[in-house]
C-alpha cells in the first residue's frame, strides 16, 4: 500500500469515526432557553418540545422549585392538616391519568431538569405542586364535608382583584386588563416568574407563574394570537370531582390552544373538575370583545360584550351558582369580596371610565382606599389587600386576625402591548408597601410557625416584560 493510499484510508476512517460521534451527539435540551432576574421577577424563555420546555423550566428554576416544594411540604400540614405524602398520593391516584400526554411529558421534563441539578424530585411532586390549590382548598374540604357536613366550608380561597374593559371604558377603545394576586405571603412572595413559552404546537404564551408550574396558577396570560386571560376565585365555593380534568391542565390548554373567547370557554368548561372555581375574564384583541366566564362545577354562566367593563374580587354573580354551589353571602357588605367590589366598580366603571390604560390599570391594582369605611387603609377591604394589617382577619376565608396574606404582585397589559407580547408586572404589594417579616413576628408571635420560610416581601417598581 503506497503512502497516498494509506493517507486516504486514514482520512476516511477518521471522518467515519468523528462523523459517528457528531451524529450521536446528545440533544441540547436547553436549546436557546434563558433566564434573567429583574426587579424581584425571574424572566425565563422556554421553547421546543413539551419535554424540552419542561427540562428548561426545571433546570433554570431548580433552586426556586426546590425551595417552593420545601415550603409546600412544610406549610400544607399547618394549613390543610394533610402532609405532602397525601398530595403526592392524590396526584398519582386520580390526577396523572387525566393529564394530556404533552403535559405529562412536560412534567417529566421538569423532573429531569431538577435531576440534572442534583435534586431528587419526581413527577408526582410536580403534579402536586401544580395542583396544590385545587387539592388543598377544594378536594380536602370535600373530604372534610363528607366526614362532618359544613366542616369544609369557607376553605375555597379568595384570591385576586382584577378587571377587563373595552369600548367606551378605555382610553383608546381597545382592551385593557389588570390583575393582582392575593395569597399567603409565605407562598405568594415566591410567585415571581414571568414565563415566555414558545411550544411546538399552539400559541406563543407570556404569563406569570410560580416556579415549576406548567400553567400561570394565578392566571394572567397573553398569547401570540391576541387572547388575554385572567381570573379571580369564587369565595365559599363547594364542589370537586376527582374523575374529571384538573384545573391546571384546562388552564394550560386554554392558554396554548384557544383562538377565540369561545375556545377559552369550551376548553375550560369541558370535563371540568370544579377545582379552583373562578370568574374568568377573557379578551380577544382580534375582535375587541371581552367576556366573563363564571365557572362552577355544575353551573356555567357567560357575559360578553364589545363595550363594557368587568371586574372580579372573589364574589360570584349568578344567582343559581350562588345558591347551589357556594356559601357566599351577597348581603354582607363587610366581607373582603363585597367591599372590594364596591371600590372596583367605582374606579373601573366610574372614575376611570374612558381613561383606562396601562397607567390607570397600575393605579387600580395598587389602590388602598377602603370603600366600606370611606378612608385610606391597609386591610382586607382594599384592592391591594393587607390581611396582615387587619384586626378582623378574613373570616370568610377562615383566616384569623392579622394573618400574613394579601396582594403579593400585580400585572397589567393593553391590546397595544399584547400585540407586541408585552405586559407590566409588579412584584410585591402593587401599592408600594413592603412586608417585613421580623417586625411582623414580633407583633404577632402566633404566626411564628411560618418563620422558617416567611421572609420579607419588598415592593419593587413596575417593570415591562417582553417576549422574545
Amino acid at each position: 500500500m503506497n503512502v497516498f493510499t494509506k493517507t486516504t484510508l486514514l482520512l476516511l476512517i477518521t471522518a467515519l469515526i468523528f462523523g459517528c460521534k457528531q451524529a450521536d451527539k446528545p440533544h441540547n435540551r436547553l436549546g436557546n432557553a434563558s433566564r434573567d432576574d429583574k426587579n424581584g421577577w425571574i424572566y425565563v424563555h422556554l421553547a421546543g418540545s413539551p419535554a424540552d420546555i419542561g427540562y428548561q423550566n426545571g433546570y433554570l428554576l431548580s433552586k426556586e422549585i426546590d425551595t417552593l416544594l420545601k415550603v409546600m411540604a412544610y406549610y400544607l400540614p399547618y394549613s390543610s392538616k394533610k402532609d405532602w405524602a397525601f398530595y403526592r398520593a392524590a396526584a398519582g391516584k386520580f390526577m396523572w391519568k387525566k393529564i394530556d400526554k404533552e403535559y405529562q411529558d412536560e412534567i417529566r421534563g421538569i423532573a429531569d431538569g431538577l435531576h440534572a441539578q442534583g435534586l431528587k424530585y419526581d413527577t408526582l411532586d410536580i403534579v402536586a405542586l401544580n395542583a396544590n390549590i385545587e387539592l388543598a382548598q377544594y378536594y380536602v374540604p370535600q373530604l372534610m364535608n363528607k366526614i362532618k357536613p359544613g366542616s369544609g366550608d369557607n376553605k375555597a380561597p379568595g384570591n385576586c382583584s382584577a378587571f377587563i374593559a373595552t369600548g367606551k371604558y378605555t382610553k383608546d377603545g381597545k382592551i385593557v386588563i389588570g390583575h393582582n394576586n392575593w395569597t399567603d405571603y409565605i407562598i405568594g412572595e415566591r410567585w415571581n416568574v414571568i414565563a415566555d413559552i414558545v411550544p411546538e404546537k399552539g400559541n406563543h404564551i407570556l404569563m406569570d407563574m410560580a416556579p415549576g408550574y406548567i400553567h400561570s396558577g394565578d392566571d394572567f396570560v397573553v398569547t401570540g394570537n391576541g387572547i388575554l386571560i385572567t381570573e379571580t376565585t369564587i369565595t365559599g365555593f363547594k364542589g370537586f370531582d376527582t374523575t374529571r380534568t384538573p384545573e391546571f391542565v384546562r388552564a394550560r390548554r386554554a392558554a396554548q390552544y384557544a383562538n377565540s373567547i369561545d375556545d377559552v370557554i369550551k376548553l375550560m368548561s369541558n370535563d371540568n373538575n370544579g377545582g379552583y372555581a373562578n370568574d374568568w375574564l377573557i379578551g380577544d384583541t382580534k375582535t375587541n370583545e371581552v367576556a366573563k366566564l363564571e365557572l362552577g362545577l355544575k353551573t356555567v354562566k357567560v357575559w360578553r360584550s364589545k363595550d363594557t367593563a368587568m371586574i372580579g374580587s372573589n364574589f360570584p354573580s349568578d344567582p343559581e351558582l350562588i345558591k347551589k354551589e357556594t356559601t357566599f353571602d351577597v348581603n354582607d357588605k363587610t366581607t373582603s369580596p363585597n367591599a372590594r367590589k364596591l371600590r372596583m366598580e367605582k374606579l373601573v366603571c366610574v372614575n376611570y371610565q374612558g381613561k383606562l390604560d396601562a397607567e390607570t390599570g397600575k393605579t387600580i391594582e395598587g389602590d388602598t382606599f377602603d370603600a366600606l369605611n370611606n378612608k385610606n387603609a391597609l386591610n382586607r377591604c382594599v384592592i391591594d389587600g393587607h390581611i396582615d394589617e387587619d384586626p378582623k382577619g378574613c373570616p370568610e376565608w377562615s383566616e384569623g386576625p392579622y394573618f400574613p396574606m394579601g396582594a403579593v404582585q400585580g400585572k397589567v397589559t393593553t391590546a397595544a402591548l399584547a400585540g407586541k407580547m408585552q405586559l407590566w408586572a409588579h412584584m410585591g404589594h402593587p401599592g408600594g408597601t413592603d412586608f417585613l417579616a421580623a417586625p411582623f413576628f414580633k407583633k404577632h408571635p402566633e404566626y411564628n410557625y411560618q418563620a422558617k420560610y416567611l421572609r420579607d416581601m419588598k415592593a419593587y417598581p413596575w417593570t415591562l416584560f417582553s417576549a422574545k
